[in-house]
């Protein structure tokens, strides 16, 4: 009975990719920042398994005997947001990039605004974190929401739990939902609860995404087909819009996302855990903080001992990135750039570097002969010169 555990560092980018430019994105490294702001980065469990042998990778010490296999891919799909990401981590290439908008049109959202009953505040670009501290007052007084966006395709709602309760804030969200398809083609609404004490804005882990649905098969669901289990944690059953997804369990920040892991990798069943540990991109990332990245970065490293010792034999474990988040890049927004990838597991060879692959969808492909289920169109599956005992030799 296999199982795959999947976990996704989200942003933890690696280096530009070569069309980076033509995102704005040219030379910037995520890990490279987040190593230079913290120079005795220590990550010893991470480094035992490769990390620092990772072509490309500088700044963390290789291991001259590694305890899993490494390599690196590229993003195939045009685009360099979550959704997009995710889904070649499952499969499916994306052509045409959802839609970025500096503002939203004064036509959708005086629309939105008489569908919702109430006008809002803000409507362009902003780290979340810094809108609330301009708008919040406001927002207390008028009871408006507060809407904005980024450099990716969002529309995020932030509001206040005291001024609009989070049933309602959902349901604001719902049919901002329901109405950014066609030619606006958004790919997630955000609702972004937030609390306020003394002129002091948090926001807080009831944040929720609506993403539209994949629309095509993706590894989630041919896993699903045959009877096995997508146990989905963090952010995941968002991002697919429940397509393929067994059990979606919320976390509350990346310690609880591990601490769900476990759980799951605990209980018996075979198929894929694929989790999101969203804070590496929320909290530093977005916030161009690579002090905190690499802090958050080294407490995930803490905790990776009680993954190792929740898999059982059959199990291979991959962590990963979607997308990176440069902490110091200009802007608030994601990068593009290559993700690190580590294969895992008591049948995998340890000390294997597969180089660079083209597509995120490589993992997808690899997982499918892990699984043995049904392949995705796109992607190389690595499985051959991972495993180390095939079942039919």
């Amino acid at each position: 009975m296999r199982r795959v555990i999947m976990i996704v560092l989200d942003s933890l980018g690696i280096g530009a990719l070569p069309d980076a430019a033509a995102y704005g994105d040219e030379g910037t490294n995520t890990l490279g920042s987040i190593l230079k702001a913290n120079p005795n980065l220590q990550v010893p469990h991470l480094r035992r398994m490769g990390f620092g042998c990772i072509d490309g990778i500088s700044g963390i010490p290789r291991m001259t005997a590694p305890t899993a296999s490494y390599m690196k891919l590229a993003e195939a799909s045009k685009g360099k947001d979550t959704i997009t990401g995710h889904w070649e981590l499952a499969g499916l290439y994306t052509e045409t990039p959802f839609k970025t908008f500096e503002r939203f049109p004064d036509s959708f959202m005086k629309k939105f605004e008489e569908a919702i009953g109430v006008e809002t505040l803000g409507n362009y670009p902003a780290s979340g974190t810094e809108i609330i501290k301009v708008l919040g007052a406001k927002h207390k007084e008028t009871g408006k929401p507060i809407v904005y966006t980024s450099a990716d395709s969002v529309f995020q709602v932030a509001a206040n739990t005291e001024v609009i309760s989070l049933e309602r804030l959902y349901k604001i969200c719902e049919i901002a939902r329901e109405m950014l398809v066609g030619d606006l083609n958004v790919g997630r609404v955000i609702a972004r609860p937030f609390t306020e004490k003394d002129g002091v804005y948090t926001r807080t882990s009831d944040r929720k995404d609506y993403a539209v649905s994949p629309g095509r098969k993706t590894i989630l669901d041919n896993i699903h087909d045959v009877g096995q289990k997508v146990y989905g944690v963090g952010k995941i059953g968002d991002i697919f819009n429940g397509q393929g997804i067994d059990v979606s369990v919320h976390t509350e920040d990346n310690q609880d996302g591990v601490t769900k892991v476990v759980e799951a990798a605990k209980q018996e069943f075979g198929g894929l855990i694929f989790a999101n540990l969203v804070d590496f991109d929320s909290q530093y990332g977005h916030r161009r903080d690579p002090i905190g990245y690499g802090k958050c970065l080294e407490e995930f490293d803490e905790r990776l001992p009680q993954i190792f010792l929740s898999m059982k034999k059959e199990d291979l474990l991959i962590l990963c990135a979607d997308h990176g988040n440069d902490p110091g890049h200009t802007g608030w927004d994601h990068t593009r750039e290559y993700v690190p990838v580590i294969f895992y597991g008591k049948l995998i060879k340890p000390g294997l570097n597969l180089g660079t692959g083209d597509s995120f969808a490589d993992i997808a492909a690899t997982i499918a002969d892990y699984l043995q289920v049904e392949p995705p169109k796109l992607g190389k599956s690595w499985y051959r010169e991972l495993i180390a005992v095939h079942p039919e030799e």
